[in-house]
């Protein structure tokens, strides 16, 4: 199954490659004909571990259509439309996305540093310290942690808002892709204050300053990361990306990383699918944050308990796990994430769903989704090939 699972999402990354790039979908539905930001890059990560020449070309042009077309205020599109000479850039929604930044700055730094192309990297640094220079009046109060809409990223008709787990953890990853490269005093110092922001605010019992002290003393620190937390306290939803970003990142002391593996692999391990949901528990219709899914969203309503963000198993965000239990020497738990993430997969002659219902196993979204198939590239090539991300 593994080679068969393998070569299926190759030919599914092929037949997403455009000249402008990766689009999210094989299939013609609405916004996934575009070229995303996140899903791009994601994509292009993949690329990048496969050694495939033609897929990281396609990165390359990824990359170079989200570059031509930032705003002049630093911001990336989360996503662009290309469609002959005819153009159009959509930086988001009813709110902006913040993670289409960081995500950029990630794809041409790990880009630069796994094709050894540093005159690509150059070209495109003065777009890096435009939106690191946005990231930084996005904290609004400077004080290291990035202030994020509600809808502001990947999980855009979720609850998430304020200080996102998710969203800090990625622009840490960007400083220190970039810091690579850079070698800048600043940047270094700017990666210490970050970390030690996320460690303060998220983990139990750190020492350091606390954004909204009260929330944090009352908030029940266990075994993970909280999803997020704003002026009216924390959101305490296990997030799988999140997390799985943090272990990857490193954050906390070695002892708290096993705890975060315990529990990310107990609520995996507690359903049929044997896959991670992207956020757990679901919210219900009678729980209080109910009211700030229930108009969330654009087209339709997707997020019913245990669907899409709301408790939805995802094969990327399982991809993501499966390397982050690499990182913590946890592989045959690892080659058991890349076993279910195939068989996911594989549903219906290798659909590549967007994600499935947690409670029936039945799937979701959009089928031939790039980033399932991307999932499935990264895991497979980090457990037999060892690849790795600069981190």
């Amino acid at each position: 199954m593994s080679d068969v699972a393998y070569e299926k999402a190759i030919a599914l990354l092929r037949k997403v490659t455009t000249p402008a790039g990766f689009v999210a979908s094989a299939e013609q539905t609405t916004n996934y004909s575009r070229v995303w930001a996140r899903d791009g890059v994601i994509c292009g990560l993949a690329a990048l571990a496969s050694e495939d020449e033609e897929l990281i070309a396609a990165f390359r042009a990824t990359l170079i259509t989200l570059a031509e077309n930032q705003h002049e205020v630093g911001t990336i599109p989360s996503n662009v439309l290309v469609d002959g000479s005819k153009i159009e850039i959509s930086y988001g929604g009813l709110a902006g996305r913040v993670d289409a930044v960081t995500w950029f700055v990630i794809g041409v730094t790990q880009y630069a540093f796994h094709t050894g192309d540093d005159t690509f990297l150059n070209q495109y640094i003065p777009k890096i310290e435009k939106c690191l220079s946005l990231l930084q009046a996005w904290e609004f109060n400077n004080k290291h942690l990035l202030y994020v809409p509600l809808s502001g990223n990947w999980a855009d008709e979720y609850i998430t808002d304020g200080y996102v787990l998710y969203d800090q953890l990625l622009r840490l990853w960007a400083l220190k892709g970039y810091h690579h490269f850079a070698q800048k005093e600043s940047i270094a110092e700017k990666i210490v204050q970050v970390t030690a922001q996320i460690e303060a605010n998220y983990l139990p019992r750190v020492t350091g300053e606390k954004f909204h002290e009260r929330a944090y003393d009352s908030h029940t620190f266990q075994d993970f990361l909280p999803c997020s937390f704003s002026p009216s306290g924390y959101k305490s939803q296990f997030d799988a990306f999140a997390n799985s970003l943090a272990l990857l990142l490193n954050i906390g002391a070695e002892a708290f990383q096993k705890h975060i593996v315990k529990k990310a692999v107990s609520i995996a391990s507690a359903t049929d699918l044997g896959l991670l949901p992207a956020f757990w528990p679901p919210v219900f219709d009678d729980d209080e944050d109910w009211h700030l899914l229930k108009n969330n969203y654009k087209y339709e309503f997707r997020n019913h308990p245990y669907e899409f963000h709301n408790g939805g198993s995802w094969p990327m965000v399982n991809g993501f796990f499966g390397l982050a239990l690499i990182s913590k020497s946890e592989n045959e738990r690892a080659s058991l994430i890349l076993q279910k993430l195939n068989s996911a997969n594989a549903v219906n002659d290798f659909s590549f769903y967007e994600n499935f219902n947690t409670s029936t196993g039945a799937p979701n979204g959009v089928a031939f989704c790039a980033w399932s198939a991307a999932a499935t590239i990264l895991l497979d090539r980090a457990i037999h090939h060892n690849f790795k991300f600069l981190i």
